[in-house]
């Protein structure tokens, strides 16, 4: 899976738990300061991330690294086997 294809994929879960089009998504957005992403919002974003890259349990201290969309992406990049 390619990181332009993570992106697609995380655009779309982004922009459906922020009801936003994933066309407004972009690699910097922040998800605390461009979307508001309280601790429920990031926990239920990382269980879809989960559930649709299948990437197993994220650990809590990878959580922490992840600020932005493009964070997300690399994260599920470097776990994800192409």
């Amino acid at each position: 899976m390619s990181v332009e294809e993570i992106f697609q994929t995380m655009s779309e879960l982004v922009a459906e738990q922020f009801a936003m089009e994933p066309a407004e998504v972009t690699m910097d957005t922040s998800f605390e300061e461009d979307l508001g992403a309280d601790s429920v919002d990031l926990v239920d974003l990382v269980m879809a991330m989960e559930e649709e890259f299948e990437v197993g349990e994220i650990q809590e201290e990878d959580l922490k690294t992840l600020k932005t969309v493009g964070d997300a992406v690399n994260y599920i990049a470097s776990k994800v086997k192409s």
